[in-house]
């Protein structure tokens, strides 16, 4: 209730989003009949102010018993208000044009020459109103067709060489899962088949970086037996992320929330996996060895925390010729391991999600993640040191993918 009055300022911009898309939609449909005019207004704000209406009404809605559908109604309400934005600004461009054209004719050509450049400017704002609502209405239909995607997985192949890796772990594969969030999830056998194409890959090891859940351990209760079917020779071994901790949600007591961190941590254990909570395991391959690091949350952005310890992780890893770090948030590389732990070979992260949104295609790489992550999917690389940040398999807040599928990361080490 107390965040009502944010929503209730959030939903007038909204109403004047739409009296401004309106006077655009009146200019390009003038063409139009009567009937089809009257049929687009109607139909236009029936839609805008349902969506307002709804927007403004969330904070006195209960969606205790259908949370999901909170989700999927606010990313709708979401897209279709930043798809009106997105034509404002090609509609507020070509009125700060035409202002000027018609100033300088009225200015410098008070004749027809004048009156006429002014008509063409008209005419042409009528154009580029109609690539502003094919931009804005592209956006949405991409938004909507992206709820389709987020069971979408795809599974990304690597290989990476070090010169330091002993012979026995030459070949090594290893699959990295992050971002689970089971608290998204609404279709089991669609996760099921993920599983099924990460067992398929018969990986020597499996290493998950952080959030299980959403926020609570309850979330797992129909995905315990799901999860519980990923094995590997070597283990699966696990880290914590921002999500785990139960920051996101009010609890009725401080107890309540350290209870729900420890049943969280449990379930890490009831799947088989070793959870690694500022520490490191020796892995041996034929008499060989190389550390394991992992780590709680670290952040090096201020909304999130740092509750990773590096200086109760890393001790004792110096003696072996390789090292694995799990960390859940990429920005901890560039903060902390690069400048004081430079002989850490590889950092797998998660984190990002890629936003769920943007553009992968040969040559192009681009999601507005990117602003706020220096590394934010993909491999990165500097010097000996390698990161690789895993775009989740999992979802949250948007309930879907665009462009950015949920991913299932296969590392060979080589």
């Amino acid at each position: 209730m107390r965040n009502s009055g944010i929503f209730w300022i959030v939903a007038a911009f909204m109403v004047l989003i739409d009296l401004y898309m309106f006077q655009v939609l009146k200019v390009v449909s003038q063409e139009a009949g009567v009937r089809t005019r009257h049929f687009i207004f109607s139909t236009y704000w029936a839609i805008s102010v349902t969506a307002i209406l709804l927007f403004a009404l969330m904070p006195f809605i209960n969606f205790d018993s259908w949370p999901r559908f909170r989700n999927y109604l606010f990313a709708t309400i979401f897209g279709l208000f930043l798809a009106k934005v997105l034509a404002a600004v090609f509609f507020l461009a070509d009125d700060i044009r035409r202002g000027v054209q018609w100033t300088v004719g009225k200015l410098f050509f008070q004749n027809t020459e004048g009156e006429n450049m002014n008509e063409d400017a008209i005419s042409r704002s009528s154009f580029l109103s109609w690539i502003g609502l094919g931009l804005g209405g592209t956006l949405f239909s991409s938004l909507l067709y992206g709820f389709t995607n987020k069971y979408n997985y795809e599974v990304k192949r690597i290989k990476l060489a070090y010169n330091n890796l002993p012979e026995a772990f030459r070949g090594l594969k290893i699959v990295q899962l992050s971002d689970i969030h089971s608290g998204s999830f609404t279709d089991k056998a669609a996760v099921q088949k993920g599983i099924d194409r990460i067992l398929k890959e018969k990986a020597d090891i499996i290493l998950f970086t952080g959030d299980l859940v959403n926020d609570r351990a309850i979330e797992m209760t129909d995905y315990l037996d799901v999860f519980s079917r990923l094995k590997a020779p070597m283990g699966v071994y696990s880290t914590l992320g921002n999500h785990d901790y139960g920051d996101y949600v009010r609890w009725e007591s401080d107890e309540a929330k350290r209870n729900n961190l420890e049943s969280v941590k449990r379930l890490h254990k009831e799947m088989g996996w070793r959870l690694l909570m500022n520490e490191h395991v020796v892995l041996d391959r034929e008499g060989q060895q190389i550390a394991l690091i992992g780590i709680e949350n670290w952040s090096a952005k201020a909304r999130f925390p740092k509750h990773g310890k590096m200086k109760e992780a890393y001790p004792g890893v110096e003696k072996y010729p390789f090292k694995i770090l799990m960390s859940h948030d990429p920005s901890h590389w560039d903060a902390e391991v690069r400048p004081h732990y430079p002989d850490i070979d590889l950092a797998l992260a998660g984190h990002t999600h890629g936003m769920q949104f943007g553009i992968e295609l040969p040559g192009i790489k681009w999601s507005p993640v990117q602003y706020a992550y220096k590394q934010w999917a993909g491999l990165y690389e500097e010097g000996k040191q390698k990161l690789y940040v895993n775009r989740g398999f999992g979802f949250i807040g948007y309930p879907g993918r665009v462009g950015i599928m949920p991913e299932i990361t296969v590392i060979e080490l080589i």
